[in-house]
């Protein structure tokens, strides 16, 4: 037998997991299920704005050739100007790199960085690449709590508790997948003077930054030191709604001269892949300079404000069940009261859910959150199918409600 490679014994992705396999083969028989387990906005309607496709296709004769391992000078020009706007001081376009995506460029983060038995804490619950890649480069992921009770905030403290001499990192992923969390400067403030006191490079996951509600504010990490070193990763998959083309950046900044053999490691990491597919390198410019649409989107009569406000009161009305309201990205990551329902982990619950009603989630343990009582919906289905969506769900909750005897245990 040929097997695979031990790197990949504690690796899973449960977006693309055993749960989607089993949506495939339903779809196969016949059966039309309703995805809800990834946030891809195409199959529901959204597209990249025109501006930014044409761009590309007025370009593509000049994308047949390799282009710098780093990216397009222009293109990293555009994301240079895009972070001097969020107030991140001293970078160049040779802090910059771009790459297929936001998940390749996690990858290279993380493996440019750890040694075997390196540590590099984590959100739970997390997106659950970072947990893979900091596994797949021989380190150890130490979750932190985010409190469900304070919005989902990272507890600090807990952060604290888990620091060891072998901590590298501290991921933040903000605006959060899976919760919807944005984080206020204050809390910001303070992770990055815990980063500082402990030298830690900080990771900050930024892909929703531009998908706020409730005119809320967002702060870039690294725009508020220059004494730790910042890796702040964003792309056009979610703000721009072009998650096929495949774009994303890097960003090194802060105290670059403490990391100066990290990012050698990240230029050749980048050079052994030789670069990043050209013409989607072509749409990072027009993006970043066009008009800007995603808060026409997320304001209150906006779709996506509108799927938001949906999804919210549709959930918060099924018995038994709570979700903190999200403040950016596309997804609510609600509670199920355990001992109200006859479902007794969230495993059990998605593939009943999958196989009842065709519905497709993602249970919160894939997610790495240690309690088996909450799952993520992506709110991206336009406002009829996301409501009759939601009414399936409370239609299988109701059936797997616990009975009165089953409550006092006859």
């Amino acid at each position: 037998m040929i097997k695979s490679s031990k790197r990949l014994h504690h690796v899973s992705y449960a977006l693309r997991g055993p749960l989607y396999e089993r949506a495939n083969e339903l779809e196969l028989a016949g059966q039309r299920i309703t995805k809800l387990n990834i946030g891809n906005p195409a199959p529901f309607g959204f597209e990249a704005p025109e501006e930014v496709v044409q761009h590309i296709i007025r370009n593509l004769g000049n994308a047949q050739g390799y282009s710098d391992h780093k990216g397009l000078l222009s293109a990293r020009e555009a994301v240079k100007r895009y972070y001097d706007a969020k107030g991140v001081v001293n970078i160049s376009t040779d802090d910059i790199f771009l790459g297929n995506g936001l998940s390749e460029l996690i990858m290279h983060a993380v493996e440019a960085l750890l040694d075997e038995g390196d540590e590099v804490l984590v959100p739970s619950p997390d997106y659950p690449l970072w947990t893979a890649s900091v596994r797949f480069a021989g380190g150890k992921a130490v979750h932190y709590r985010c409190d469900e009770e304070a919005d989902w905030f990272p507890d600090v403290q807990d952060i604290r508790s888990k620091l060891t001499s072998r901590t590298r990192a501290l991921v933040l992923i903000n605006p959060n997948n899976p919760t919807g969390a944005v984080y206020s400067r204050e809390l910001l403030q303070e992770l990055v003077q815990l980063a500082e006191e402990h030298n830690l490079l900080i990771f900050s996951d930024e892909i929703y930054d531009k998908i706020l509600y409730d005119e809320v504010a967002f702060t870039s990490a690294a725009s508020l030191s220059d004494e730790v070193v910042f890796v702040t990763l964003s792309g056009l998959s979610k703000n721009y709604l072009a998650a096929g083309f495949r774009a994303g950046w890097l960003l090194v900044s802060g105290a670059r001269h403490k990391a100066q053999e990290y990012v050698n490691g990240l230029n050749t990491l980048a050079s052994l892949r030789v670069c990043s597919n050209v013409p989607a390198q072509f749409a990072i410019e027009a993006a970043l300079q066009g008009q800007q649409s995603m808060h026409t989107l997320t304001s209150p009569n906006g779709r996506l404000g509108l799927q938001r406000a949906i999804c919210y009161e549709k959930l918060t009305a099924i018995p038994g069940v709570t979700c903190v309201k999200p403040k950016g990205a596309f997804y609510m990551f609600p509670k199920l009261d355990l001992k109200q329902f006859t479902v007794l982990d969230d495993q059990e619950f998605a593939l009943n859910l999958l196989t009842e009603q065709h519905v497709l989630l993602v249970p919160g343990t894939g997610f790495n959150y240690t309690h088996p009582d909450h799952f993520r919906v992506v709110y991206l289905p336009e406002p009829i199918e996301l409501s009759q969506t939601l009414e399936r769900l409370a239609d299988f909750l109701q059936v797997h409600q616990v009975t009165k005897l089953e409550k006092l245990g006859v």
